[in-house]
């Protein structure tokens, strides 16, 4: 089979789910009187007039800028810290209890607090989404760290490579397949945590918006914000799985190569 029909069967795949759920939405909604779960054909027409440029200008843009901030400050952090646990046995045994405790606070319940201290403008929504995207990118970078080949950690020592040269060329490498599974999943996790940290005190927002709609009994709107919420998670998780793929194509890659000679060895 060519690239070409692999690639066009894959996107036929994925958009084959979505559209017949869509078809089910529709026709099952489509007789429906209830004013809180209008038919889709009703949320559909109004879609146009309520995601106006300026709406999404307003309402949007700031959610995506705060999530992108909140989720490259625990990228950072993440990843940075998941390095030093994960080559510590040492900091590892310091660091473990902590790190149970805050990882087992959900993220939600530091928002009164962190509204505390950072009060109720961008700096709150920002440290609100890297509070709980930082747990699966630090805890997947340490336990890749700790995975790296022994044969590959001694060969290095043995040609003197250390320090940051080790670090770059090693264990960054080696440990890369989990830390963008860690990245995936704090994806998701920010997503939900710029909503819910939008419905406190905030001004603009996706979550503002969603909440000013249902405040007023503005319903179809209500659930046109929704759909525009998992329209910019689906747009979110393409991007990064583009991302991903140019910075894991030598991983990849390998796998593919074993797979084939695995293949062809049987």
């Amino acid at each position: 089979m060519s690239r070409t029909l692999r690639a066009l069967r894959a996107a036929a795949l994925a958009v084959a789910l979505p559209c017949v759920l869509v078809a089910i939405w529709w026709f099952a909604s489509d007789a429906s009187t209830s004013f809180y779960a209008p038919p889709l054909r009703t949320i559909l027409g109004r879609f146009d007039d309520t995601w106006t440029p300026d709406r999404l200008q307003d309402d949007v843009l700031p959610s995506v800028a705060r999530l992108l901030a909140g989720y490259a400050a625990a990228g950072v952090a993440g990843v940075a810290l998941g390095v030093v646990i994960g080559s510590s046995r040492r900091a590892r045994a310091v660091c473990e209890p902590a790190l149970e405790f805050l990882r087992a606070v959900p993220p939600p319940v530091l928002v009164p607090v962190i509204m505390l201290f950072a009060g109720i403008g961008d700096t709150m929504k920002i440290a609100v989404i890297a509070s709980g995207c930082v747990w699966p990118v630090l805890l997947n970078t340490a336990a890749g760290v700790r995975a790296v080949d022994q044969v590959a950690a001694e060969t290095a020592r043995s040609y003197g490579i250390g320090g940051a040269a080790r670090l770059r060329r090693l264990v960054l490498p080696a440990a890369s397949p989990q830390i963008f599974a860690g990245l995936r999943q704090a994806l998701s996790i920010g997503v939900i945590l710029m909503v819910i940290s939008e419905m406190y005190a905030s001004s603009s927002g996706l979550g503002f918006a969603v909440v000013e709609f249902q405040r007023s009994f503005a319903v179809p709107e209500m659930w046109t914000g929704i759909l525009v919420l998992g329209l910019l998670g689906v747009l979110l998780a393409l991007l990064f799985r583009l991302v991903e793929r140019r910075a894991l194509g030598w991983y990849h890659g390998s796998r593919g190569a074993r797979r084939k000679a695995g293949g062809g060895g049987a």
